[in-house]
C-alpha cells in the first residue's frame, strides 16, 4: 500500500517463519536443556538457603521442594515461557534456569526472562555463556528474532548492569508497570536487534573462547571492551 510523501512509515520487512526452540543446546562450558522435572531437586537444594534470590523475581520464595516442584511443573508444561535447565558441561549438575518468554511471533520479538542463577554459576563464565547459548537460539534460522527484549524491576541494579553488559540497549523504564508481591514496580526496558546481534555475538565468542583467560581462569579482556573495540572496527 502506497502513502503520501509527507508521511514518513518504515522500512518494508521480510516475511519469515518463526518456529519452535531447540529443545538442547551445547556450549562449552555450560548447555542448555529444556526443563523437565530430573532437574527440579538439584536446582532446589542449590537455592533453597537463598531467599535473596526471589526478591526480584514475580515468584517464590518457596517453603519446601513440593512447592517449588509445582511452580516448575508451569514451566515445562508451556512453550511460552519456553524453560531452560542450565547444566555444567564438565559435572552435569544443573545449577540454575532460565527461559525465552513473552513471544510476539507477528512482529518476532522475544524476552530472556525467569533467570534464576544459583550461586553456583553467578558470576562465571558458564553464566555468560548461558546467555549466550539462549541468544543464539534467538536470533538463529528457526527462531527468526528481530527484537530481543530483557526487562526488569527498576531498583534491580545487577541485572541493569547484567544486561548493559551483555549487549542490551536500555530504551526507558514502564512506571507502575506491575504489582508484584504487593509492590508497586517500575520496569527498565533493554533490547538487542538482529542488526546489531552480529557484532555482540562476535564479542561473545571472543570473550568465551578459552585464549581469553589465564591459568587461574581470569579474563584477560572484558566482553564490554571486546564489544566496544568490534564497533570501532565498523566505523
Amino acid at each position: 500500500m502506497s502513502v503520501p510523501e509527507e508521511q514518513p512509515v518504515g522500512p518494508l520487512v521480510e516475511s519469515k517463519t518463526v518456529g519452535k526452540a531447540p529443545e538442547r543446546i551445547e556450549g562449552r562450558y555450560v548447555t542448555l536443556e529444556h526443563l523437565s522435572e530430573k532437574y527440579v531437586g538439584p536446582i532446589w537444594q542449590k537455592i533453597k538457603n537463598d531467599p535473596q534470590l526471589w526478591t526480584y523475581m514475580l515468584e517464590g520464595p518457596f517453603a519446601d521442594q513440593s512447592a517449588f516442584l509445582e511452580a516448575m511443573k508451569k514451566k515445562w508444561a508451556t512453550d511460552d515461557p519456553y524453560t531452560y535447565a542450565i547444566i555444567d558441561v564438565k559435572t552435569g549438575e544443573a545449577l540454575g534456569y532460565l527461559a525465552l518468554m513473552r513471544w510476539d511471533k507477528p512482529h518476532r520479538a522475544i524476552e530472556i526472562g525467569h533467570v534464576m542463577f544459583s550461586k553456583s554459576i553467578q558470576r562465571t563464565k558458564g553464566a555468560t555463556e548461558a546467555f549466550y547459548l539462549a541468544m543464539t537460539a534467538v536470533f538463529g534460522d528457526s527462531l527468526n528474532t528481530r527484537r530481543l527484549e530483557w526487562k526488569c524491576n527498576a531498583l534491580n541494579a545487577p541485572s541493569k548492569r547484567a544486561a548493559e553488559r551483555l549487549g542490551y540497549t536500555f530504551e526507558g523504564v514502564f512506571r507502575n508497570h506491575y504489582i508484584v508481591k504487593g509492590r508497586s514496580r517500575d520496569s527498565a526496558w533493554f533490547s538487542i536487534l538482529e542488526t546489531e546481534w552480529p557484532v555482540i555475538q562476535k564479542a561473545f565468542q571472543q570473550w568465551l573462547h578459552p585464549d581469553n583467560f589465564d591459568q587461574n581462569g581470569q579474563q584477560k579482556r572484558g566482553l564490554v571492551d571486546i564489544r566496544q573495540t568490534l564497533v570501532g572496527e565498523q566505523k
